[in-house]
């Protein structure tokens, strides 16, 4: 993988396909800007989440063709794309099999059977699932309300729990007076009251254990099942990591990412996979790095490098484990730093960032914003909690949205909205913190709204209110939007400066970085490989930079 820039999009953030950002990332104003392509997962069959909810890797012929990855290669970009390693959809042909099989699927025990994980360890609800005992589980970790677990129907009738953590969708069919008639002993008119009652239910959201069934409570049970028995299920079921039918999966998805031309494969949800009782299920260790030296291992069997995302405070020194396995790792501090140092006209806690990267030889690929918010959690303990306080209460104030980690003790793990707006929607601010960037130690990665200085696209949830507030940050852009960014002079500075990290020699693979503090308010970066050496120095005071060159 080439050490420059990496651009970072969906396949039709920038036009209607991916050929439009290939066209956009071969145009004269991108030329030599970056040297590598994250596309995220939508590039492929998916369902929820952005594209974290995956079906199959094949290409979604809808937005990408074999022929959009060649030419981004041919122009000398390699691609990173993810592998979702915790989950499969459950319309993925695993869990479909299950639905259409039952005990009798082949894929039975390809995804988490959560009465079977948990049996002994905690009491069966009258919901038919089981409530494991508050010792043996851990509900202080979890990434939505409730427990991760999604009731599905069995061809024999049964509703059985599969573990789900993250997103999940029930959809109900609308029913007709025919549909209600055995309910109501063949009552035409009856038939036609139910029918209307119980889609005025759906229509307002409800579902069967939540409805009114005042002036219907005869017909509660048996039209909740047969609601329950005609529902359709999405959602991203968990994996079963003990099943070698899993690692044989595994091991073909390397290969079918390889065969898309990929150079480096992000490791998304990889900090849950590992799951036990009486653990955090989060970071298993030392399952957890066992599991990471099985995966890189088989990752280089396809010359793949492997880059693991785990989101967790800086005093886990997670990002320390990761780089002794020989693996890259997200440097999600780098946001906050930046924010703070900002902030504060300080450059303390930014300065000894780089230090300690540089001093422990820690890989990193940084970032300013991403296909999600903010990370907050990350800079815990780098930081001191005043600093993080204060960070989020301001983007809070600037329009950003508040995410949660479920459970316990309710934490903000992270702040949706674009960088440009977190940064007041300052130019010079958003140029400065690009220069830093790219300054600093490791891979800069590029999300595309921070590149066209775009602000949150808070319209996303006028027009609908129940989206993911990440979606402010995803805005969609026409091919004539793009070319009006491209007018703006802070995208043009940004891209001379990106042009500058993927062509000046001192920025080679193998430099040398050196970070200096010449007083409270400045920072100086520089990297040196043989004679070239390239050098920024930042002054908060003044919110200006200098870069010299030889």
């Amino acid at each position: 993988m080439h050490f420059g820039a990496m651009f970072n999009a969906y396949p039709d953030s920038l036009g209607s396909n991916l050929k439009e950002t290939v066209d956009f990332l071969s145009s004269e104003e991108l030329k030599d800007a970056f040297r590598s392509f994250y596309i995220l997962p939508t590039v492929f069959n998916t369902d929820l989440d952005g594209g974290f909810s995956v079906i199959s890797y094949d290409l979604c012929r809808a937005l990408a063709t074999e022929e959009d990855l060649a030419s981004l290669k041919t122009q000398g970009i390699d691609l990173t794309f993810d592998f979702i390693l915790n989950h499969l959809s459950v319309l993925s042909p695993q869990f479909q099999d299950i639905l259409r099989n039952g005990d009798n699927s082949k894929y039975r025990h390809f995804f988490i059977d959560w009465n079977q994980f948990w049996e002994g360890r905690g009491e069966m609800t009258e919901e038919g699932y089981i409530k494991p005992y508050p010792d043996q589980f851990n509900y202080g970790n979890l990434r939505k309300n409730g427990l991760p677990i999604l009731m599905v129907r069995f061809p024999d009738g049964r509703a059985v729990p599969y573990w789900n953590t993250f997103y999940q969708q029930i959809l109900y069919p609308r029913v007709s007076a025919i549909d209600m008639m055995e309910l109501t002993d063949g009552q035409y008119r009856q038939a036609e009251l139910l029918a209307d009652f119980v889609n005025r239910q759906l229509e307002a959201g409800k579902t069967p254990s939540d409805m009114d069934w005042t002036g219907f409570e005869a017909w509660k049970k048996p039209a909740g099942e047969y609601l329950a028995c005609h529902a359709q299920y999405m959602g991203q079921m968990d994996v079963n990591f003990d099943n070698p039918q899993v690692w044989e999966w595994y091991d073909g998805v390397m290969k079918q990412l390889a065969d898309h031309g990929a150079a480096m494969i992000r490791l998304d949800a990889f900090s849950r996979l590992h799951k036990a009782p009486c653990r955090t299920n989060f970071v298993n260790e030392p399952e957890t790095w066992e599991m990471l030296d099985r995966l890189r291992t088989m990752a280089e069997s396809h010359g793949l490098e492997v880059l693991p995302e785990i989101h967790a405070a800086y005093s886990t020194k997670y990002y320390k484990k990761l780089s002794d396995l020989g693996c890259m790792t997200y440097d999600y501090c780098l946001p906050g730093l930046i924010l703070d140092a900002l902030e504060t006209g300080n450059t303390e806690y930014l300065y000894a960032w780089a230090d300690e990267i540089i001093r422990d030889r820690i890989r990193v690929v940084n970032m300013l914003g991403c296909h999600d918010g903010i990370p907050m959690r990350d800079v815990r303990g780098l930081l001191p909690e005043s600093r993080v306080d204060a960070i989020i209460d301001r983007l809070v104030q600037l329009g950003g949205h508040k995410k949660i980690v479920h459970g316990v003790v309710d934490e903000i793990y992270q702040i949706d909205m674009t960088y440009y707006s977190a940064l007041g929607c300052d130019d010079r601010k958003l140029e400065l913190a690009r220069a830093i960037q790219l300054f600093m130690p490791g891979k800069p990665q590029v999300w595309y709204m921070d590149l066209l200085a775009g602000a949150s696209d808070e319209d996303i949830l006028l027009r609908d209110p129940s989206a993911d507030t990440r979606e402010v940050n995803r805005r969609c852009y026409t091919p004539e939007e793009v070319k009006a960014c491209l007018q703006k002079s802070v995208v043009q500075n940004q891209l001379r400066l990106l042009k500058l990290r993927n062509t000046h020699p001192a920025f080679s693979e193998g430099a040398a970085v050196f970070a200096e503090r010449p007083s409270a308010d400045t920072l100086t970066l520089t990297w040196c490989a043989g004679e070239a050496r390239a050098s920024l120095h930042v002054d908060l005071a003044e919110l200006s930079y200098e870069i010299t060159l030889q």
